[in-house]
């Protein structure tokens, strides 16, 4: 396992924890991040888009790869790009040259 894996996994963790903290706001259920996370999961595995194959991190239980992208992707276009912008980071210091 390289160190774009180890980071994608930390924030896979993180965003999941912080998805799930959000599911509870002001001791009150958000119906507003439910949505959100459905929408990511009917896209994400509708497409079939998997975020850990992208990175190269072997997932062993089927569509978990998928599952966890729809959670990822239903933080928004903004944490996506961040998360992005943070591997590419990564990468390109730990790119010969």
């Amino acid at each position: 396992m390289d160190l774009l894996q180890f980071t994608t996994a930390a924030l896979i963790v993180e965003s999941l924890w912080e998805t799930t903290k959000m599911f509870w706001q002001n001791g009150k259920f958000s119906y507003d991040k439910l949505g959100a996370v459905l929408f990511g999961e009917l896209v994400a595995i509708g497409a079939g888009i998997d975020f850990m194959a992208a990175v190269n991190l072997p997932i062993k239980i089927p569509y978990l790869g998928m599952i966890l992208t729809g959670i990822l992707i239903s933080r928004g276009s903004n944490f996506m790009h961040d998360i992005l912008g943070n591997m590419n980071n990564i990468h390109q210091k730990n790119k010969v040259r």
